[in-house]
């Protein structure tokens, strides 16, 4: 073999062999996220006589911030991180507490920083915070296993970022830190039967929370509506909750089985449901491009979760692995929460759908996490 030939194969070595399915799904989601966008704001805007195209340029700028971010992510060695997740677990805390004191505020809630132009919500980067934070302590555990004591300070661990996410208050993302802190600790191996009386501990703690006050009458009002949407009660709260639901079932349900077409469709440019380019995106994607669009659209979400299920499955220590399994439960409870509410089979809060709702912070979290996940699978077993 000649010098240059040697040369040749060691440079391509040297290049991780990253997930090319799970990178153009990203992409393809977080493109057809940008024209849900702009379809969503530009009638709105127009009727304002402001810039239509100004989320879009927004969006877009994120999504180029995003996929730098994930490039840089991914090209990092995802057990450097290791030594470093107390470090960032404790900045996320620190965060946490300073949006209380320096942070901005708007309806009552407290959730993010304003840099700027730019709004940054420190309880999205907490769910990354808070999975590479149980990652790190229980493979340090691997060898030993996990016992209640372990459990008992995992749940510490845990606990203060998700109240401190609950006071802001952001029940949405407490619900995902939730949900990925018990995926997490089921691929860790915890015996079954501290698993289901943790299962079991955490519904009791929702039904106190709702029957003992400890939530807001508007997000009591959330949980409860998909169970009762024909509730004829005039708290306003409940009215609201119960407006919204139903303009979204009216969205998704006018776009039929090809939808109306890009651009097109009263609910969405005449800007029927509220807060449609965040929260209830979906149902843009539901009225413009039908069931077939939107079935696409999930399937796409769908790929995207099974290949960072898959860099679980393939890594090469446990430490990738429950950062994988964290990331696997974040990305795929947020689909099926985010869809599911504009459907009424889910309580409506206030989560993302991945790649696709408008926001900064979530997109750079998203394409963050798919990073880690092509970190680790590039420095898979099995080559």
């Amino acid at each position: 073999m000649t010098t240059l030939a040697r040369t040749h194969v060691a440079s391509r070595r040297s290049v991780p062999p990253f997930d090319l399915i799970l990178v153009v799904a990203t992409l393809l989601v977080s493109v057809i996220g940008v024209v849900m966008v702009y379809t969503a704001t530009r009638g709105p805007l127009l009727a304002q006589g402001e810039d239509p195209k100004s989320f879009l340029k927004k969006q877009g700028l994120f999504v180029v911030l995003g996929f730098i971010t994930m490039l840089v992510v991914a090209i990092f060695d995802y057990r450097r991180l290791e030594p470093l997740a107390t470090v960032l677990y404790w900045l996320i805390v620190l965060s946490l507490v300073g949006v209380f004191v320096v942070g901005s505020s708007a309806q009552g809630a407290a959730r993010w920083f304003s840099l700027g132009p730019l709004q940054l919500q420190p309880s999205e980067f907490a769910v990354l915070a808070l999975i590479l934070a149980v990652a790190s302590y229980c493979a340090r555990r691997e060898e030993e296993g996990l016992a209640w004591r372990d459990v008992f300070r995992l749940l510490i661990m845990a606990g203060i970022p998700i109240v401190l996410v609950l006071l802001q208050p952001d029940l949405g993302t407490a619900m995902i830190m939730i949900i990925v802190l018990l995926v997490m600790l089921a691929v860790a191996g915890l015996p079954m039967r501290i698993l289901v009386l943790l299962l079991i501990g955490t519904v009791l703690l929702a039904l106190v929370a709702v029957e003992g006050g400890l939530l807001h009458h508007y997000q009591i009002a959330r949980l409860t509506t998909f169970l009762n949407p024909n509730n004829k009660s005039s708290n306003p709260y409940v009215q609201s909750a119960i407006y919204n639901l139903q303009e979204a079932k009216n969205a998704i349900g006018s776009g039929g089985l090809l939808g109306s077409g890009i651009g097109h469709g009263a609910q969405t440019n005449l800007g029927y449901v509220p807060e449609q380019q965040t929260d209830f995106i979906f149902t843009a994607v539901g009225e413009q491009l039908g069931f077939v669009g939107a079935v696409g659209l999930l399937s796409l979400l769908g790929v995207i979760a099974w290949r960072v299920l898959h860099a679980a499955v393939v890594s090469r220590d446990i430490f990738g692995r429950l950062i994988c399994a964290g990331l696997f439960a974040f990305i795929a409870f947020s689909v099926f929460q985010n869809a599911g509410m504009t459907m009424g089979i889910m309580p409506i809060t206030g989560i993302p759908l991945p790649f696709v709702s408008y926001g900064g912070t979530a997109v750079l979290v998203f394409f963050g996490a798919v990073g880690l996940a092509l970190s680790v699978g590039a420095r898979r077993r099995f080559r």
